[in-house]
């Protein structure tokens, strides 16, 4: 594709992406649909140039009032992907004189909002939660992309067998800090024709989610919940970790998150899995489980706002509003999903958000409601599952340890929260 053509395209598709009508990867899929004639270097171009806007669009729109020309070219300009002599070939001299002058603006000399380029209604509770430098780091790391980490499928293979199967197909991946399970591969290779991805050695899935499956500690022969299952990433490691015996109940309000789920089971190897679409939490197939279940997980529907690296769209689409109503149904869920669990049993509750109140809040009302639910220390859960530096990945309650908190700019996971108790 020509250079002109290529920031064309940059532009149209930042303008749709921008409407904010629909998630950004919705968006930039159906925008390569539609144009098939795409190469793998020009989707990369692409769909990174659209990811920097969305991650710096204050920034972005600030530097952009001080350009010419339509404001989606503009916006395509400070954000393209690739070389910059490469770009400039295709810029007139007042555009380049422009872009120079943005390029030597200092950081320091912008204004908070535009250094962090978060939403005030997010910012706020980030800075309250962690002091203004930390805050600050944290705002850095949210406009990186996030790395490749991968889990093995311990029923098949080991991690250092398909670290060396993947370094003789040329990617290097070395071993995740934390979870046992991890490789964190350099770059974005793509994975999905590999063998060992074909044969299910590997799935995709962040450190952090491997992290909040291992608190569940699922074993041999029990009977086990994903209670929000969605695509079943945690589904299959935890079928994994039962080394595909006992039972393993996948539900979802969503029977097309659970299609998703069909063909990385085909390539798991794992026999134990039930998916099962339910209509709400109080579904008759909760009633029948009730009390009879070793180990649920509820992995809530929540903000994803712990996932600002890979899906930057989302500060720009939720709202303070739109929270309010995750943190009510968040509550809902946890409360039905607890019936399930049998006396001795363990409840863990996760999201892939950064809120106190999505987090700590909604454990703290469940515990308080709910006495025969006896809460557990984080850190001593993961230490026995040998997590190195188990304690650094855990804040809050009495000791400090009570709760996994994940943060990208500390752990390089995604923002992740999770809280585990035992019924009496």
């Amino acid at each position: 594709m020509h250079p002109q053509a290529l920031l064309e395209a940059c532009a149209e598709l930042t303008g749709r992406v921008l409407r904010f009508d629909h998630p950004a990867d919705a968006i930039v899929s159906r925008y390569f649909r539609e144009h098939r004639s795409l190469g793998p270097r020009e989707r990369a171009t692409l769909a990174e140039t659209v990811y920097t806007i969305l991650r710096k669009k204050l920034l972005f729109e600030h530097l952009a009032r001080s350009g010419t020309g339509a404001r989606e070219r503009r916006l395509a300009i400070l954000g393209f992907h690739g070389s910059r002599d490469f770009l400039k070939t295709v810029l007139s001299d007042v555009e380049k004189r422009w872009l120079d002058a943005c390029e030597a603006v200092a950081p320091a000399e912008l204004m908070p909002h535009h250094r962090h380029n978060l939403p005030d209604w997010l910012a706020q509770p980030l800075r309250a939660q962690l002091g203004d430098a930390d805050f600050m780091v944290l705002a850095d790391a949210l406009q990186q992309p996030a790395p490749l980490d991968l889990r093995v499928n311990t029923l098949s293979a080991k991690r250092d067998e398909v670290q060396r199967e993947l370094k003789a197909a040329g990617i290097a991946a070395k071993a995740t800090p934390f979870s046992p399970w991890g490789l964190r591969a350099d770059g974005k290779p793509a994975v999905n024709r590999l063998p060992a991805f074909e044969r299910g050695a590997i799935e995709v899935q962040d450190e952090g989610s491997q992290l909040l499956t291992l608190l569940v500690e699922a074993r041999r022969g029990e009977m086990v919940v994903d209670f929000c299952a969605g695509a079943g990433g945690k589904t299959l490691a935890l079928g994994a970790a039962m080394r595909s015996t006992g039972r393993l109940y996948a539900f979802d309000t969503s029977a097309h998150r659970l299609d998703a789920l069909k063909p990385r089971l085909a390539r798991s190897g794992l026999s134990n899995v039930h998916p099962a679409a339910i209509a709400h939490e109080r579904d008759d197939r909760i009633k029948r489980l009730a009390g009879k279940i070793d180990r649920v997980l509820v992995d809530a529907p929540c903000s994803g706002l712990g996932t600002l690296r890979r899906n930057p769209d989302l500060k720009w689409r939720q709202s303070p509003e739109a929270v309010q109503e995750l943190v009510a149904k968040q509550t809902a869920i946890l409360a039905s999903a607890a019936r399930l669990v049998k006396s001795g049993g363990r409840l863990v509750y996760a999201t892939c958000s950064v809120l106190p109140e999505e987090n700590e809040a909604i454990a703290e009302a469940f515990g308080a409601a709910h006495p025969d639910f006896l809460p557990l220390e984080a850190a001593d859960l993961l230490a026995a599952q040998k997590v190195e530096g188990a304690a650094g990945l855990c804040a809050g309650g009495g000791s400090g340890t009570r709760y996994l908190r994940l943060w990208p700019h500390r752990h390089a996971t995604d923002g992740f929260f999770a809280a585990a108790w035992n019924r009496r």
